[in-house]
């Protein structure tokens, strides 16, 4: 974890009120504990994405919410996904396993 000082220096073009206005909407979650903020590896991504985003692609702070839902939704899809994938290789017998992956590429083919 890193403190909020720490992240704005390594964060270049991060200023302190645009961070702590990102926080207040809940757009970055870092832990707080009496007044002060520490950012885990999480944190510290969405807000590098966050800058990208708004940085080098020109994206509206109005538009940022829409943007981190969506990947939000993203992300925990491909984590669903995944969990999916690790169950059906513990559960599911290999001779099914590859009837349905043969199926599931034919599908894909067309």
């Amino acid at each position: 974890m890193i403190s909020i000082e720490v992240l704005i220096g390594q964060c270049s073009g991060l200023e302190r009120h645009v961070l702590e206005r990102w926080i207040a909407q809940d757009w970055v979650r870092p832990d707080a504990h009496d007044g002060v903020y520490a950012f885990r590896d999480i944190d510290v991504a969405r807000v590098r994405l966050m800058l990208e985003l708004r940085d080098e692609l020109d994206l509206g702070e109005a538009a940022l919410p829409v943007v981190l839902l969506l990947l939000d939704q993203l992300y925990d899809l491909r984590r669903q996904l995944r969990e999916l994938g690790d169950a059906f290789t513990r559960v599911v017998p290999g001779d099914i396993q590859r009837d349905l992956t043969t199926h599931l590429m034919r599908g894909s083919n067309q």
